[in-house]
């Protein structure tokens, strides 16, 4: 009885594989994946504001979050300040130098070139000094500019992976978005069909429950096979060789799939 039943099991797994590759009449099994975009700020602090929830809908450029942002807001005022510091004084060096490059031209003569050469060089220090607090005040206003992320795209919210009050470390991410055109299939065809399949081809994918089969387009073609030792090319296991294709959906049909859906894949 033991036998009887593990040979019909046999028998069963083998049409069910054999429906699943052997043609593209029947179609082919895959599944739905999804690329998802994690937001982060490249510097750690509290947070102080999380604009969205799991499920939510943003729009591109939409606030999804804010960390605290004190030494950051402090750092920006200062560097201000310098800045303002640093044109007066340049100001006023170049009316100094101008001046004495008028006097020095002059009939009279009352200025000598060493005095005019310290009204130049006083200046030049200046302008260098202009510079380098530009560059310190660009460097404060991005550092307090990344302690709020907004959306790069139009997307749901997959999931928000910190509470609001938690300390984020840099880098890690606070939102994860999941927009339309990053969900694709993923399905596995036999070696003797990929011939047969191209990238920018259609295929029509029906999930369970859907009222009509969707669209997708092959974006990529794996170039390995898979599932078979790498080296042995027998008649037998050749057989056994399958490659992974990918196709994305269009933006009107991602929105009725969600990642790890099973899908009937057909070749158009």
């Amino acid at each position: 009885m033991k036998l009887v039943l593990h040979l019909v099991g046999c028998v069963f797994a083998a049409a069910l594989l054999g429906g699943c590759t052997k043609n593209s009449a029947t179609g082919f099994q895959g599944y739905v994946e999804g690329e998802y975009v994690y937001v982060a700020a490249p510097l750690g602090g509290a947070l102080a504001n999380l604009a969205v929830a799991r499920g939510d809908q943003v729009k591109k450029g939409q606030l999804l979050f804010e960390l605290e942002c004190q030494s950051e807001a402090a750092a920006l005022t200062q560097a201000e300040k310098n800045l303002a510091q640093a044109n007066a004084s340049l100001t006023l060096a170049e009316s100094i130098f101008q001046r004495r490059q008028e006097l020095r031209a002059a009939p009279s003569g009352v200025v000598s070139a060493e005095e005019l050469d310290q009204a130049r060089s006083q200046r030049d220090a200046d302008i260098a000094q202009v510079a380098a607090q530009q560059a310190a005040l660009a460097k404060a206003r991005w550092a307090f500019n990344q302690k709020q992320q907004f959306a790069p795209a139009d997307a749901p919210v997959h999931d928000t992976l910190y509470r609001q009050g938690e300390f984020v470390a840099a880098g890690n991410p606070v939102v994860a978005l999941l927009p339309p055109e990053n969900l694709k299939v993923r399905f596995f065809v036999p070696q003797e069909i990929l011939p047969q399949i191209k990238v920018g081809q259609t295929v029509s994918i029906h999930c369970d429950g859907a009222a009509k089969d969707l669209s997708a387009t092959i974006n990529y073609i794996s170039t390995q096979a898979e599932y078979t030792p790498p080296v042995i090319y027998s008649r037998e296991t050749r057989a056994e060789m399958v490659f992974m294709i990918e196709a994305r959906f269009s933006p009107a049909d991602a929105t009725s799939v969600r990642p790890g859906q099973p899908a009937d894949v057909r070749l158009n």
